[in-house]
């Protein structure tokens, strides 16, 4: 895992809920936390002088909150000017993770309300996690597998961070028999998650795994799984039941409607700085 860790502050609960589980993740990974305010505020001669004491005092309210969960971290602070989704799409090349929270005011007003949180977990050159406020800190890490090679790094990061969290894994394969290709069967969906998993289990060996395999609507199976799960891991683009991950319905679900923190992974790895 790596040595950043950026979190999205807004002053809503729902941001400082995110900032203490972005502190929790940092502490997991000996990473250093970085609290961004992304200032949404036209710049010009005909706008009057913008006061940011409150503002300032909202992002080192929300540092201080990470402190108190994670004293031995490392905490920076800042406030950056720009739109929500450009400002954090740029934090995102150096982070190893960025931390949002489920809902938002200010400059995150419609955060996962439509194309802001499509755009960031879709274009983010890190991981993007969603937390949640009734985030359980107990149960299984949920991966969601789909046999695509994007899905990869979405492997890989459910196997490391259960590593780090001491969780099991629980890897959830959701087909729809009637939608099917022609030739293929139950045998074959079992396969899959089997063929997704293969070189991981054996780099983590502490990570118990248990692969499950579910017919159904895949947005009503995922939500269902996730009401036991501390977290649930997806790739950012799939094929069959994910098809259009975060360019369609499932995604939305996903962000919208799961019961544990989301965490949403990108296909590719980030370029070299």
């Amino acid at each position: 895992m790596g040595n950043l860790v950026v979190v999205g502050a807004d002053g809503s609960p729902s941001s400082l809920a995110a900032v203490e589980t972005a502190a929790k993740e940092a502490r997991r990974r000996h990473a250093e936390l970085r609290v961004v305010y992304a200032l949404n505020w036209p710049v010009g001669p005909m706008y009057a002088p913008l006061d940011t004491t409150p503002l300032n005092r909202l992002v080192s309210e929300a540092a201080d909150r990470a402190r108190s969960v994670a004293p031995e971290t490392t905490v920076t602070e800042a406030m950056v000017a720009g739109d929500t989704v450009s400002v954090l799409k740029a934090e995102s090349r150096e982070a190893d993770l960025l931390v949002v929270g489920a809902r938002g005011v200010g400059g995150f007003i419609g955060m996962l309300l439509g194309s802001t949180a499509a755009s960031l977990t879709a274009h983010s050159r890190c991981p993007v996690m969603v937390a949640r406020e009734e985030s359980a800190d107990a149960g299984p890490i949920v991966l969601c597998v789909d046999g695509s090679p994007t899905s990869e790094m979405a492997v890989e990061f459910a196997f490391a961070e259960a590593a780090l969290r001491g969780a099991e894994i629980v890897a959830v394969h959701v087909w729809l028999p009637d939608h099917a290709p022609a030739g293929t069967g139950v045998e074959s969906a079992e396969r899959l998650p089997a063929q997704a998993l293969a070189g991981h289990a054996e780099k983590h060996p502490d990570v118990t795994v248990t692969r499950e395999v579910a017919s159904g609507e895949v947005r009503e199976v995922l939500i269902e799984k996730s009401r036991n799960a501390q977290l649930m891991v997806a790739g950012a683009r799939g094929r069959g039941g994910f098809t259009g991950l975060l360019l369609g319905s499932v995604s939305q679900a996903l962000l919208h409607h799961a019961h544990s923190s989301v965490v949403v992974v990108r296909g590719q790895a980030p370029p070299p700085p």
